[in-house]
């Protein structure tokens, strides 16, 4: 009942390859729980139970199976679509609701991603959009903002991310009436690219869209700005780090743009507030990693007051119909439990974030 304690289960990658999101996304999770034990309007108090699923799908499954027999009442996490996908399944027959923070990959909370008629999960959601959406929305803001006719494509073939970002990049880009005149790929850990630019440099093309994370695509930057490709680079959110400036240099980080789900410019009061609070808790900047995760915590202690239950059916009906105003955005949920938002393109000036703008793909 009211004034009791209720757990919420902070699935998180703390060790391993993507330790670096997972912390950051607890970090996020322990500030929206911190900040809803202090409001006294709370029916609960709340307790966050993190384990580290160490960056590993198999580990997350033993994890998933572990909240179960905890009793939490919905779980966050993990930050990558693996860990996500792998633990969906025993969460989602738990009736535990899950609220994924980054979990981007297409069609990633469908119950068979390969095919897009599959069912959802009953009880998973997500906060974030999906690659496929901020690929759209890149050739929606090529074509609209910059003008872009032709483009030529540069991008990673390493990650399903990358793969997903060029497909419908492309594909939006035509649709509008674009022309893809090169289509040229690296491998993630490729340093050297100044080959393929030469080639690139000889073409005429209006934008050059680099699908990819910050190491390549800050290399690939450097190189073909020296080589004289001065046109608008664009990108998506794996250009989202300092390691971008510090590989391709602030001075050739202009008019160079990228889609997002978060950024500072024009930042909202709520978002001021955010980011004032993360800054008292842990005396750092926050990035899009913690933001999301406290928008997804946000959602479920929502969702668990409106509710005024812990009964699993009457919190999942909660979140389904939640209307919600969060720090990276306002959204609803469509039938496949993804967020109707707008992506935000930011345009970088000397390397740092100067505009953004919200745009919705046609």
């Amino acid at each position: 009942g009211e004034g009791s304690t209720v757990k919420i289960g902070l699935h998180y990658e703390l060790t391993g390859g993507v330790a670096e999101y997972g912390n950051a996304e607890l970090k996020g999770s322990q500030l929206a729980i911190k900040l809803a034990n202090a409001d006294e309007g709370n029916k609960y108090d709340y307790e966050g139970i993190s384990y580290d699923n160490k960056s590993d799908a198999t580990e997350a499954v033993a994890l998933a199976a572990k909240y179960v027999s905890d009793g939490v009442v919905g779980v966050v996490g993990p930050a990558t679509s693996g860990a996500s996908a792998a633990s969906y399944p025993i969460l989602n027959d738990g009736k535990i609701v899950v609220v994924s923070p980054s979990a981007t990959a297409n069609n990633q909370t469908l119950k068979d991603p390969s095919d897009p008629t599959s069912d959802v999960y009953e009880y998973v959601y997500r906060v974030c959009f999906e690659d496929a959406y901020q690929g759209a929305a890149m050739a929606q803001y090529a074509i609209d903002t910059l003008g872009a006719k032709t483009v030529a494509i540069y991008g990673s073939v390493s990650s399903d991310y990358a793969k997903g970002l060029n497909g419908a990049f492309t594909e939006q880009f035509e649709k509008l009436g674009g022309k893809v005149v090169a289509n040229e790929s690296y491998q993630d850990g490729d340093t050297e690219f100044s080959a393929v630019l030469t080639s690139l440099a000889s073409k005429e093309f209006d934008v050059l869209y680099i699908p990819g994370y910050y190491n390549e695509a800050g290399l690939i930057i450097k190189q073909a700005r020296a080589l004289g490709i001065d046109c608008p680079i664009i990108g998506g959110d794996g250009f989202d780090s300092q390691t971008l400036d510090d590989l391709a240099g602030a001075e050739n980080l202009n008019d160079v743009y990228y889609t997002t789900a978060y950024t500072t410019v024009g930042a909202s009061d709520a978002l001021k507030a955010f980011i004032d609070e993360y800054k008292a808790e842990y005396n750092a900047e926050p990035s899009m990693f913690e933001a999301l995760a406290f928008d997804s915590t946000n959602l479920l202690i929502q969702a668990i007051e409106k509710a005024g239950s812990t009964d699993a059916e009457a919190v999942n009906k909660a979140v389904a119909e939640i209307e919600f105003s969060g720090v990276t955005g306002d959204f609803t949920f469509d039938e496949t439990h993804t967020p109707i938002k707008s992506v935000l393109v930011v345009e970088l000036e000397d390397g740092v974030q100067a505009n953004a703008v919200a745009v919705t793909p046609r």
